[in-house]
């Protein structure tokens, strides 16, 4: 037992340290491979061993069950907001009010980019993570600890040798700018709202009840202070305690800085102004610290704020407009969509003409009319919305919008789910849905049918060619001579496009078929657990649920979809056209568009000029390459920027291809 107790204590030990490097160092030492071969070996001995488990194995990060509740938690050291400047005026006078009271000191300044996301704070035990708890009003919040243990920048424990017994770690979680709108485009497809911004969608997901669900969005967390109820005497600076947080295996925001006086403040706040807009998260504003723990402890509190720090905000970008129209959009799955058509106007670089209001709610919350004046600004400097209604320049005559009662597409009447906030056309035969289900169909990553856009698709169902999916299968040069820019040369190639898309795996055709809530990720889980359409359309709710990653919410959704007779149908004709609803085995034709970098392996090294490593890998890996820590005699390519070290110099000694970022950048456009 003690050998076995020894060869868990290092499997933990060798997969933590690959994964601060993956996560927090962006700087992978292991390849995936590797990882997953020792994560198995660990996982298989815990399952043997039970009684050797740890809360800090990686095996623990994602818990198997649903909370029922999230417990209300006293926080032991307060977390206080911030006061907020809006200008370099306000910081000077900032900076005179603490004078008054410590006349004779002086001060160096910590400056910290100010995270857009949700506080948090972590308590760590003997160096181990024991509690995650919201900020909530700043003396109570909520327990949220197994969700906390899912986001990968958080240490189960921490890389110290000597660990304080008692440590709480405040710092903020967000969501990045690629996951955000990963997330949007997945629950888009899916026919859900998109989250407003960035912030909203990081603060719901920590209050999700299933901590498989916290996992997939992919959090991160930003540490920023340390408190040490028995003392750490080394530790006398924020300065410091940003370096001990690093040292600890927590992700520092690398953007701080160490400046001796304000005018350095001041140019650091201007450097990031528009420096801000290339980051990978957003940031609202700087967070302003006074350096010495000894001048902050004199200095103390105010009711609300601390006296030794404050956030110099940036403006928002903003801008007024008039409201033309709202118009309402029927997605592929009946959802009923308010969108503001308004006077174009230009927000953060690009022209603003339309904004999504989400739902009735959201309009009776506004109050919003035609004709009204409304302030837009881009949610996450991303997605126009509508913040506020300039009631006082309402023209008069004006009255409230109210959602139609039947579908602008197919008449039909409209419903609103109990519990939904949705309106959604129930119609499966309504030619919006139908639309937008063949637009899904073949979308690049569902069948990938290469010139079936949605402009051909509305001419398709406009001419009735086309009444279903599939009846695309059976479709024939000749009627498509009769369309707009079609002749005979583009007429076949759609054709061969259509009749190849055929040979697609069984995980995008699932994917392609649109059930409400599975994107790509989860239509390959349950592609793996039910290897065949007949065990999928079969498989009860439970059995569905209990597949990692999928919860009771896209269970019954599955079940749903299969007990639906036009459902049932399109399977029947899919399955007649000849369509593999099958798991791919070994030795089966590949499907065919597949993009120059699937399969092939990467190493990414040294600073490229306008990409992350990690966006660099997500575009990768989207389509279908993999991208490694380590070059070896099996990568295909390795990406070199700027300072390339040791990497650079193995590829060129095995004479593997290099590519540059504007290399790489080509090759993702081949497809």
């Amino acid at each position: 037992m003690t050998a076995i107790a020894d060869r868990l204590h290092q499997l933990r030990l060798q997969l933590q340290k690959a994964s601060y490097a993956y996560y927090v160092l962006d700087n992978p030492i292991m390849e995936d491979a590797v990882y997953d071969q020792l994560y198995r070996q660990l996982q298989d001995l815990e399952a043997v061993y039970p009684d050797l488990i740890t809360p800090d194995s990686p095996t623990q990060r994602v818990g198997e069950k649903p909370a029922q509740e999230f417990p209300s938690v006293q926080h032991q050291i307060p977390l206080y907001s911030l006061e907020n400047a809006f200008n370099l005026d306000e910081l000077r006078q900032w900076q005179a009010r603490w004078q008054r009271l410590a006349p004779d000191a002086t001060a160096h300044y910590v400056c910290e980019l100010k995270i857009d996301g949700s506080a948090i704070a972590l308590t760590y035990e003997q160096g181990l993570l024991i509690r995650g708890v919201t900020r909530g009003d700043g003396q109570t919040g909520e327990d949220i600890t197994p969700n906390i243990r899912t986001i990968r920048s958080i240490p189960l424990r921490l890389a110290l040798d000597n660990p304080p017994p008692r440590l709480e770690i405040r710092g903020e979680v967000f969501l990045p700018l690629t996951e955000f709108s990963r997330l949007n485009r997945e629950r888009e497809i899916n026919g859900d709202p998109p989250f407003a911004n960035p912030r909203n969608a990081a603060a719901g997901t920590l209050r999700q009840l299933d901590a498989r669900i916290v996992s997939q969005r992919r959090l991160q967390f930003f540490a920023y202070t340390l408190h040490c109820p028995d003392g750490e005497p080394s530790i006398t600076h924020q300065w410091q305690a940003l370096a001990y947080l690093s040292q600890s295996g927590f992700l520092v925001n690398p953007h701080t800085e160490l400046c001796p006086d304000l005018q350095r403040v001041a140019d650091y706040y201007a450097d990031w102004q528009g420096a801000r807009q290339r980051l990978e998260y957003l940031t609202d504003g700087v967070v302003v610290k006074i350096n010495a723990y000894s001048l902050q402890a004199s200095l103390g509190f105010t009711q609300k704020f601390p006296r030794w720090a404050i956030a110099l905000k940036y403006p928002a970008e903003e801008a007024p407009t008039v409201v033309r129209a709202i118009e309402v959009n029927v997605g592929r799955t009946g959802a009923v969509t308010p969108l503001a058509i308004m006077e174009p106007v230009q927000l953060a670089g690009t022209t603003v003409q339309r904004a999504t209001l989400h739902n009735q709610d959201r309009i009776r919350d506004l109050d919003i009319r035609v004709g009204d004046t409304v302030i837009i600004r881009k949610a996450g400097e991303i997605i126009p919305e509508v913040v506020r209604v300039m009631t006082e320049l309402r023209p008069s005559g004006t009255t409230p919008f109210q959602m139609p009662q039947h579908c602008p597409a197919c008449g039909s009447p409209l419903v609103r789910p109990v519990a939904e906030a949705v309106t959604r056309c129930i119609n499966s035969s309504c030619p919006a849905i139908l639309q937008g289900s063949i637009i899904h169909w073949a979308s690049r990553n569902a069948l990938d049918i290469q010139g079936l856009g949605e402009k051909v698709v509305m001419a398709l169902l406009e001419n009735q060619l086309i009444a279903s999916i599939a009846d695309l299968y059976t479709l024939q040069v000749d009627p498509l001579l009769s369309l707009d820019r079609f002749a005979q040369k583009s007429a076949e190639k759609l054709i061969n496009a259509i009749q190849a898309s055929q040979q697609q795996p069984w995980a995008r055709v699932l994917f392609g078929l649109g059930i409400r809530h599975v994107g790509q990720v989860n239509a390959k889980l349950l592609a793996q657990q039910f290897p065949t359409v007949e065990q999928l359309s079969q498989a009860k709710v439970s059995a569905l649920a209990g597949v990692y990653g999928i919860g009771a919410e896209i269970a019954q959704s599955v079940y749903d979809w299969f007990r639906n007779p036009a459902n049932q149908h399109l399977i029947s004709e899919l399955q007649r056209l000849g369509f593999n609803l099958s798991q791919a085995e070994s030795g089966e034709s590949p499907p065919r568009h597949v993009h120059p970098l699937a399969g092939k392996t990467l190493v990414l090294t040294g600073t490229l000029p306008n990409l992350k490593r990690q966006q660099a890998q997500a575009l990768i890996e989207q389509v279908g390459g993999k991208v490694t820590g380590s070059v070896s005699k099996k990568t295909d390519y390795v990406v070199a920027g700027e300072a390339a070290g040791s990497k650079l110099e193995k590829a060129e000694k095995l004479k593997i291809p290099l590519l540059s970022e504007a290399e790489l950048l080509a090759m993702l456009g081949e497809y």
